[in-house]
């Protein structure tokens, strides 16, 4: 089984629906985490290109 982002966004975002109804208060934590991450992937072609 190969894990691309197509299988991991979905399993990511269970695991974290599940930990949230657990513990409410992870709610802050997880959105930031999150929205840090999504962010990251956005930029990461463009984080190392180099103007010429």
């Amino acid at each position: 089984m190969t894990f691309d982002i197509v299988v991991i966004q979905p399993l990511v975002a269970l695991i974290a629906g599940i930990l949230i109804l657990l513990m409410p208060r992870l709610l802050n934590y997880v959105v930031a985490i999150y929205l840090i991450v999504i962010g990251l992937i956005g930029l990461w072609p463009r984080l190392f290109h180099v103007a010429h």
